[in-house]
């Protein structure tokens, strides 16, 4: 049963995660199709990095009791996967959250966002 362990960790803080998402409408219950987008361009993208420093010889594969064993490529256990899964969600929460809360304070502008301005009378007519 330990050999699960580390995976099933893995899956309870992802839904974790997700439970934070549902509660503050964030990522996945604010627009899921770009969320989707946005988490497996991440996870494919690390699992790449991850993929290209097995083939340096910069990672290697640590041995744990508390991993399945089973693996994606030589080297590179699944429970790789969940975890990018769960770096690229809580930062993508973390963003968002963030995002939120610098757009609520008075006196902050919002990155990216140009408010436009009120047309005064008179002016560009």
């Amino acid at each position: 049963m330990t050999r699960f362990a580390y995976l099933a960790a893995l899956m309870v803080s992802l839904g974790g995660l997700a439970v934070l998402d549902r509660r503050f409408t964030l990522a996945f219950w604010a627009d899921a199709r770009r969320t989707a987008w946005c988490l497996g361009i991440g996870v494919v993208g690390f699992l790449g990095w991850d993929l290209a420093g097995l083939g340096l010889g910069i990672f290697a594969r640590g041995d744990s009791p508390h991993m399945t064993g089973l693996q994606l490529a030589p080297e590179l256990p699944v429970e790789e996967a969940f975890f990018l899964a769960l770096l690229c969600y809580s930062g993508l929460l973390a963003w968002r959250w963030f995002d939120r809360w610098a757009g609520g304070r008075p006196g902050t502008e919002r990155a990216g966002r140009v408010e436009p301005r009120p047309s005064e009378p008179g002016v560009g007519e």
